[in-house]
């Protein structure tokens, strides 16, 4: 983190500021206008917390849905209030604008200490596109920005990296706990280091798997993506979900990986059955004994024990994807067994574990693993694109 800017560099320079702060406010909401999981709102709160503590303003900019540069009233975050305030435990002003005079007068009002939620930055339409004039109107509303959403720092928009050419940019709480753990799982990580990807496609992770072999040590295939791994070595799958045609690319990956000394783990034994279905009738067997009707739903008890030896023989797990048709009991059963005992290593000291992704936060949430992992990522995009050696705009523009 030492070549990243933080909120820690200021904080004797706070007093009276206004500090614009990007956060992740896109959270789920009921019929009723009710926030039903502030998971991320509790995130953001280190942050804000710190800034006004210090004497600062602050101005939140956030987004909500995708109302495509366009005022929708449905996705305004004036609904998003009252779950702010619960979380944060004070009263906050809520802008029916982001930029403007309308944003301008309530940081005028504000006083020191005061939270501003300014309404979506998605409802102008320079904000996707990175529109120059849009950030510098926008920057005139504060005298700092502190980036704290890792999840929308994939993309380069106005209130990610174009704000940052205007105003002195920082690393929030939040987005600097996601930079340590994911710098400790594949920038700097102690070895050897265990990925774990699954997943039903292997179409959907070709550049993640090419950037892994490069980088860790063993890369455990699990889900969909492990029966094209095994088709391509000749195994008949039957009527798994199979993407036939990558051939090619797994023999690229395999090749890659051999040439980086990769270990690339898949299953030796999987569970089977003919309907895709919660309790259909199913069976264990070796990977090299499935028929013809019958689909792979799960890796095996033995592939399973397997990636958690595996994994206690490393020092580093980063993990994205379940193994199986974890939503369907009984095929979650080896996506349980390897995330606790994965959790269980980092829990003890072991391993330093880290996940993100996808269903990959669902799914060690249905294993009961999740706590025990040293950091869980819930920046899905994000978090991939790293994942594949991608530079993240959002990330570069918080660079010392």
């Amino acid at each position: 983190m030492s070549n990243f800017r933080t909120i820690d560099t200021i904080a004797n320079e706070l007093d009276g500021k206004t500090a614009l702060v990007r956060v992740d406010f896109n959270v789920p909401m009921n019929d009723a206008g009710e926030v039903t999981d502030d998971t991320r709102l509790r995130a953001a709160m280190p942050t804000i917390k710190f800034l006004i503590d210090k004497g600062a303003k602050v101005a939140l900019l956030a987004h909500f849905g995708r109302p495509k540069g366009k005022v929708v009233p449905e996705m305004s975050l004036g609904p998003v209030v009252p779950a702010i305030e619960a979380v944060l435990g004070k009263s906050i002003t809520f802008a029916t604008a982001c930029v403007g005079p309308v944003a301008q007068q309530a940081i005028d009002l504000a006083g020191k200490g005061d939270v501003i939620l300014l309404e979506n930055t998605r409802f102008e339409a320079g904000e996707e596109k990175n529109d120059t004039s849009l950030a510098e109107e926008m920057s005139k509303l504060g005298d700092i920005f502190v980036n704290d959403a890792f999840s929308a720092a994939h993309r380069a928009h106005v209130t990610t990296e174009g704000i940052t050419k205007f105003l002195p940019a920082y690393a929030g709480r939040s987005m600097e706990a996601e930079l340590k753990s994911l710098d400790a799982a594949l920038g700097t990580p102690v070895r050897p280091v265990v990925a774990v990807v699954g997943g039903a496609k292997v179409s959907s992770k070709i550049d993640l798997l090419k950037n892994l072999v490069s980088k860790v040590d063993t890369l455990a295939i699990g889900g969909g993506m492990a029966n094209t791994f095994l088709f391509a070595d000749g195994i008949n799958v039957g009527k798994s979900l199979c993407e036939s045609e990558l051939t090619g690319t797994v023999a690229e990956i395999k090749a890659a990986a051999e040439k980086s000394g990769c270990k690339i783990l898949l299953p030796t034994d999987v569970v089977c059955a003919k309907e895709f279905k919660a309790f259909a009738p199913s069976r264990i067997c070796d990977a090299n004994d499935v028929a013809d009707d019958e689909m792979i739903l799960d890796a095996g008890p033995i592939a399973a024990a397997a990636l958690v030896d595996e994994m206690s023989k490393s020092k580093t797990v980063v993990w994205n994807g379940p193994l199986g048709a974890f939503e369907l009991e009984p095929f979650d059963e080896a996506t349980v067994a390897a995330a606790k005992g994965a959790g269980d290593l980092a829990k003890s000291g072991k391993i330093t574990a880290v996940a993100g992704g996808g269903d990959t936060v669902a799914a060690l949430n249905h294993a009961g693993a999740a706590e025990d992992f040293t950091f869980i990522s819930t920046a899905g995009g994000a978090f991939l694109e790293w994942m594949e050696g991608k530079i993240l705009p959002g990330v570069e523009a918080l660079r010392a």
